[in-house]
């Protein structure tokens, strides 16, 4: 092979990160091999011993990868055959680099799911934990960036736990699909060797072997599943920073972000720049980029294996470690920023956003809504002209504009009651909020419990394996 065409090809400085799973698949692989008679047990029990010492090697970093090769599983092979001699040649029977390869990313893609779901349950507790402290902070509630409705940080918050939840549940989703094992379909028919599928599956922790041998090798789509999520919770990351910038900013002063997670400006010395929040904003372009990377990858491809489908892990690779990373920095900015309590409360002397309020105590007094509408419109744009909050304006005044207005109006429309009265399930009362809160907490103990208990199998299962 010319330099030019290894370099080209070569797939090394992505795919090193699989070589552990690599070992692992192998020796799932060769105790098959033993179990089912398919090579001499001796060379089967130094097969196994060699690989061993190679996980002892890539665990203390003593493990050398030879760059002439083309790929992590080479440079395996090559080193497994250096420990134990012509034997090493016997592992690959039964199997062919395209089963292999899937196999390992699979097992590889499993860890970074769990490990990702552990920050984003973890991202989600520091949310629900500032929501609690902030279940009676007001503040406005925007649709179009415009004051809408009164709600409470807390209810705010918990629209992004909730977000957040429902991108574990993908992950859950994915995680489901990608855990089945490829090892043992080969090139692409199958094996005439008298393999056992499932044992290789069992011993490598999968829920089942896959299906048909084809699609094992052909397809990337829980690549691709995986590479959506990940856009998506990059998606919700980049909403909740964008909203972090802006109440941070003088025009709002919501929030202040500590010093530890902002930055200060080069010639400004006043400045106090929310950074964090902005590359987390930014980098979910990257998140999208690399889904769009996948499926045009996978778009037209012929059955089965193509070299184009060696172009699915470094995009995937680096949009997981990118969307892990703001989750993590999004939680320390959370946890450590300071609420303006009486800013937000103050800010709502703004807009009439007690306006719609006052259309439904219109409508409880038998006036149809869009009446309602209308009256209250009117309403506003004479508090507009006089320079006056709703709250403020005489009840004399008010019944200019519906006869039905009566003394017990200022009880429904002012800020707090406006907050208290959304008591319907979801809304944003703090007894609502409450009930919100107890059913996140539910939900981050199920996936914290599905993560721990995955976890552990895999442990289990290269304990048994290295045993």
């Amino acid at each position: 092979m010319d330099d030019s065409t290894l370099r080209f090809t070569s797939s090394l400085e992505v795919d090193a990160a699989l070589g552990y799973y690599d070992v692992m698949g192998s020796l799932a692989h060769a105790k098959m091999l033993k179990k089912c008679n398919i090579i001499p047990k001796n060379d089967a029990d130094s097969i196994i011993s060699g690989l061993k010492k190679i996980a002892e090697e890539m665990e203390s970093g003593a493990f050398e990868i030879d760059e002439s090769l083309e790929d992590i599983h080479t440079c395996i092979e090559f080193r497994l055959t250096e420990i134990v001699g012509p034997a090493g040649g016997k592992l690959h029977t039964g199997r062919s680099r395209n089963d292999q390869v899937s196999t390992d990313f699979r097992m590889f893609l499993r860890d970074a799911v769990l490990e990702i779901m552990e920050k984003i349950e973890r991202l989600r507790v520091g949310l629900i934990e500032v929501a609690e402290e902030n279940s009676g902070t007001i503040m406005p509630g925007f649709t179009h960036m415009q004051h809408a409705q009164p709600v409470t940080l807390a209810h705010h918050l918990m629209a992004y736990v909730f977000k957040l939840g429902r991108d574990s549940e993908r992950l859950i989703d994915s995680y489901n699909r990608i855990n089945e094992c490829p090892l043992g379909s080969a090139a692409l028919a199958g094996t005439t060797y008298p393999i056992d599928r499932k044992m290789t599956a069992e011993l490598l922790g999968f829920r089942k072997p896959t299906e048909n041998s084809m699609d094992s090798v052909s397809d990337r789509d829980f690549v691709a599943e995986l590479a959506f999520c990940s856009a998506l919770l990059a998606d919700h990351l980049s909403s909740l920073s964008e909203e972090l910038v802006l109440w941070s900013s003088q025009e709002f002063g919501f929030i202040e972000m500590d010093d530890r997670y902002s930055t200060g400006s080069s010639i400004m010395p006043q400045k106090k720049n929310p950074d964090i929040a902005e590359l987390i904003r930014g980098r979910s372009g990257s998140a999208i980029g690399a889904l769009v990377t996948i499926l045009t990858m996978l778009k037209g491809l012929p059955l089965t294996y193509n070299r184009d489908l060696q172009e699915d892990k470094g995009p995937v690779i680096d949009s997981l470690q990118s969307v892990a990373d703001c989750v993590d920095m999004m939680y320390r900015m959370v946890m450590t920023m300071k609420v303006d309590k009486e800013r937000m409360l103050e800010v709502m002397d703004k807009g009439q956003i007690n306006a719609t309020d006052l259309a439904d105590y219109l409508v409880t007094r038998g006036v149809p809504f869009r009446e309602a509408h209308g009256i209250v419109g009117a309403a506003v744009r004479y508090c507009i002209s006089g320079g006056l909050k709703l709250e403020e304006v005489p009840l004399t005044e008010l019944k200019k504009f519906s006869d039905k207005i009566e003394d017990d109006v200022y009880g429904t429309i002012s800020i707090e009651q406006c907050v208290e009265r959304r008591s319907s399930y979801g809304g944003t009362s703090p007894s609502s909020v409450a009930v919100q809160i107890e059913k996140a907490r539910e939900s981050v103990n199920d996936t914290m419990n599905f993560v721990t208990y995955e976890s552990q199998t895999y442990e289990k299962c290269w304990t048994r394996l290295l045993g």
